[in-house]
């Protein structure tokens, strides 16, 4: 099994599935939770070194990497952020933690903060990379958005439609997302071992079903929490430190972290010169937004 660098991997049950986890380090507990269309291995340029300062712990979301891949439901529930949190608080709770860091990017800063929201007293700090909330992000929905984040309509549609058209070329499709993503439009920022890792699981029918109900949940489950949340006034109570790409998706609305300070009443934020995969892209720039937020030392 493929592994980050001086990390292990465990299987753990959780919220009637299995997750597959990398470990390493002693410490607080930091959780680094992975987007699409990756997995844990996203992290491999940055965890070494929080591994130094902290107890890593880097699950595969479910339907991604080596984790579970159950199959969906009518409503999309079963790949909600709501269900994925459940998943990540299983974990903890196998292992004995109370508390934890959580830093998420893209699909997993939605479970971060979907957990935040559901879990607050489980959570010390939350750090959020290149994500604005998915109600927020519908509505702001326009042309420009759009062409540049059409993954999000494509890959909701009703199945087989993207599952069938991704299936044809999954290495193809892979390749042209992540390099299209990036600041360079190159696929060099990405490690081999990881890449191959991307590659493997798009080749699985399973996890292109998975990483499509992904999507048709934030379409819909995941947007109507979200907007029953703002009705509500809830707020995430931990600190949260926000990280934005200048050449990603949160910097297209302009002045991306104040979004989030309606969301929660703690918020920091930052920006690196990358495109959207800032651990690949820019793994300094990350280090140095949240090894500082998470020791304290900020």
């Amino acid at each position: 099994m493929t592994t980050i660098n001086g990390f292990l991997r465990r299987r753990i049950g959780t919220n009637g599935l299995t997750l597959s986890v990398q470990e390493a380090g002693t410490g607080p507990a930091l959780i680094l939770l992975h987007g699409y269309p990756q997995n844990g291995m996203c992290w491999a340029k940055v965890a070494p070194t929080l591994a130094e300062h902290f107890h890593v712990l880097i699950p595969d979301l479910r339907g991604y990497g080596q984790s579970d891949a159950p199959c969906d439901d009518e409503w999309h529930g079963i790949y909600s952020k709501r269900a994925m949190a459940a998943d990540i608080t299983g974990m903890m709770d196998a292992l004995g933690i109370d508390r934890a860091h959580i830093l998420g990017h893209d699909r997993g800063a939605r479970v971060a903060y979907r957990l935040a929201l559901d879990a607050p007293d489980r959570v010390r700090n939350l750090g959020i990379i290149e994500i604005l909330p998915t109600a927020d992000y519908w509505a702001h929905w326009d042309a420009g958005l759009g062409m540049a984040a059409y993954h999000w309509t494509f890959l909701a549609q009703p199945a087989p439609l993207p599952e069938k058209m991704i299936g044809a070329d999954p290495v193809f499709y892979i390749d042209w997302t992540l390099r299209s993503w990036t600041r360079a439009k190159s696929l060099h920022a990405f490690p081999p071992d990881s890449l191959a890792t991307y590659h493997a699981q798009a080749r699985d029918p399973a996890r292109i079903a998975a990483m499509c109900a992904d999507y048709r949940a934030g379409a819909s489950y995941d947007r109507a929490l979200d907007e029953a949340d703002r009705a509500a006034g809830r707020k995430i109570a931990a600190p949260l430190h926000f990280l934005w790409a200048t050449t990603g998706f949160p910097s297209r609305l302009g002045q991306p972290a104040a979004l989030w300070r309606a969301w929660a009443d703690h918020v920091t934020d930052a920006s690196c010169d990358s495109g959207h995969f800032a651990m690949e892209e820019a793994p300094e720039a990350v280090l140095a937004a949240y090894l500082p937020f998470f020791t304290g030392s900020a």
